[in-house]
């Protein structure tokens, strides 16, 4: 009751679905998988179109009581075709051999095999619907050319060989164009399937993209917050003015990260507008070299070959490569110097961070992904990440990355 007087109420009829009769046999085909507005269609159709072909058929048998009925019980096959179009279409196939070895005038029957057979071949049944309407033909050949002598109408003769080539272009014809409409359904089908698949795809790359940023916005910045916050916590008695000035720093790092974090989760919020603020890249390492120095560590910073202006892609990654390696100094080392060397050449960008440790050996927080998130970056563009100790100690990162200048600077 809730549903009906939700949908009669506000609206015109056309916005509401139509009439309530053809909305209450819309319901009930849906509901039940029977197709009964079209195959009521069709039998009226055939019983009409048979009555005036039958009066050009002179010496066929007149249309009787079983004429007729052999011409309900036929469409009455194509309720089944949902649900069971392999009895849909022998039961067709069946009752339309009956009829016309009873003799009956030829006339729109033939319709009724040809949906039967559309039916059981685009749900998948082609050999069913192969076997059934070949057996149909096999059959009427039997009747037209072996048969007629003991069959109605008396005096028959057999029926000319170009007809049967008619008839079996017109089968042929069926066959091909059920052929033609299943393979496109299996081509729209697949079509969906790697639409959906590639769809999945770049939500998961999405997904992947924005953690990753989110894993480097957070893990540089809480680093520092974490080595100023011990520093704060040592000197808050005995020197305030320096414990201010951590205090200073992990303020002013926490405002970045909840900027940059943001930044990263507006893309969530509102797909397809643009960011409120360009992505970083290596114009702002003078930025990341600030927050290194807040935390105690100094960094040098050396650039070779003629600058080029970057991709957005290939500048984040070479900023975030650069930031996760200052990350890991600034966690496991126990040196306060790191060195970062920038080369351009052609067609590539060489990123080269060194930190001349040694490591501390503690554990300073974090996911163990910084590494593992560099690589990916790096792969993603077609380049190559080396991480590992030093000969002489320490540790080097070292990434090469593809890239196509597009105007000096």
């Amino acid at each position: 009751m809730e549903e009906q007087r939700a949908g009669n109420c506000g609206g015109p009829p056309w916005a509401r679905g139509g009439p309530p009769r053809l909305r209450h046999w819309e319901a009930r085909r849906k509901a039940t998988g029977v197709p009964w507005l079209s195959t009521v269609a069709l039998t009226v159709f055939v019983l009409v179109g048979t009555a005036f072909s039958a009066r050009n058929q002179p010496d066929r048998e007149p249309i009787d009581a079983l004429a007729r009925l052999l011409m309900v019980v036929g469409p009455a096959f194509l309720l089944l075709r949902n649900r069971w179009p392999v009895v849909c279409v022998f039961g067709v196939c069946a009752t339309v051999l009956v009829y016309f070895a009873g003799g009956y005038p030829y006339g729109p029957l033939f319709f009724v095999v040809a949906v039967g057979a559309f039916a059981a071949i685009t749900s998948g049944h082609r050999r069913a619907a192969w076997w059934a309407v070949g057996g149909l033909w096999v059959g009427h050949l039997l009747v037209a050319h072996w048969l007629y002598r003991y069959l109605p109408p008396r005096g028959d003769d057999a029926a000319p060989w170009g007809q049967e080539l008619v008839i079996a272009a017109w089968v042929v014809a069926i066959l091909a164009a059920s052929e033609l409409v299943r393979v496109r359904r299996e081509v729209w089908a697949r079509e969906r399937v790697e639409r959906a698949a590639a769809e999945k795809r770049r939500a998961d790359e999405e997904r992947l993209r924005i953690a990753r940023e989110l894993h480097d916005v957070l893990a540089h910045s809480i680093s520092v917050i974490n080595v100023q916050a011990g520093v704060g916590l040592a000197l808050l008695d005995t020197n305030p003015e320096q414990a201010r000035t951590a205090l200073t720093t992990i303020k002013a790092a926490s405002k970045e990260a909840l900027g940059e974090v943001r930044q990263v989760l507006d893309t969530l919020r509102a797909p397809g507008e643009a960011p409120r603020a360009p992505a970083p890249g290596l114009d702002r390492l003078p930025e990341l070299v600030e927050q290194a120095a807040s935390a105690g560590l100094s960094v040098e910073v050396e650039t070779e070959g003629e600058r080029a202006a970057l991709p957005p892609g290939t500048d984040l990654a070479a900023f975030r490569i650069v930031q996760e390696a200052l990350t890991n100094v600034v966690r496991h080392s126990g040196s306060r110097t790191a060195r970062v060397r920038i080369a351009y050449a052609p067609g590539r960008v060489v990123l080269r961070i060194d930190d001349v440790g040694p490591a501390t050996g503690s554990d300073a927080g974090g996911s163990g992904n910084g590494l593992v998130g560099m690589r990916e970056r790096a792969a993603a563009l077609g380049g190559t990440i080396e991480a590992g100790p030093r000969p002489d100690g320490g540790f080097r990162v070292l990434a090469d990355l593809p890239v196509q200048p597009k105007e000096t600077m």
